[in-house]
């Protein structure tokens, strides 16, 4: 069992940043890879950025734009995301997630584990 909790969200300006942490406990962490997805209102579920568990690689989704950055800190438990010039189309709720799939992936029914998510809304 694992247990996720997401933090970090809030009511900003377009052009800011926000980071999210996800604090993970239960089962070993690092076992897992971690994903971010977020869902606006009336949208599917998106896929945004993924970390693996055994070297630490990254994927990213383009809707991006190379404005977002994962890590993940094995001694904290706690996987983050940087998003750096939010703009009106980031607002959504955003959620992290586990899975124990082979490799990333943008499936999200491949992820087994979610936080409860944290709310973004960026005003233009």
């Amino acid at each position: 069992q694992v247990q996720l909790v997401e933090s970090g969200g809030g009511s900003v300006q377009a052009g800011d940043s926000l980071r999210l942490s996800c604090a993970g406990s239960g089962r070993a962490f690092t076992h897992y890879n971690m994903a971010w997805f977020r869902q606006a209102p009336g949208k599917e579920r998106e896929a945004l950025s993924c970390i693996s568990s055994s070297e630490g690689s990254t994927i990213y989704a383009p809707s991006t734009k190379g404005r977002f950055a994962i890590w993940r800190d094995g001694t904290k438990n706690t996987l983050y995301l940087q998003m750096n010039s939010l703009n009106f189309e980031d607002t959504a709720v955003y959620y992290c997630a586990t899975s124990l799939a082979s490799k990333c992936t943008s499936d999200n029914s491949k992820y087994n584990y979610w936080g409860q998510g944290t709310q973004v809304t960026v005003s233009s």
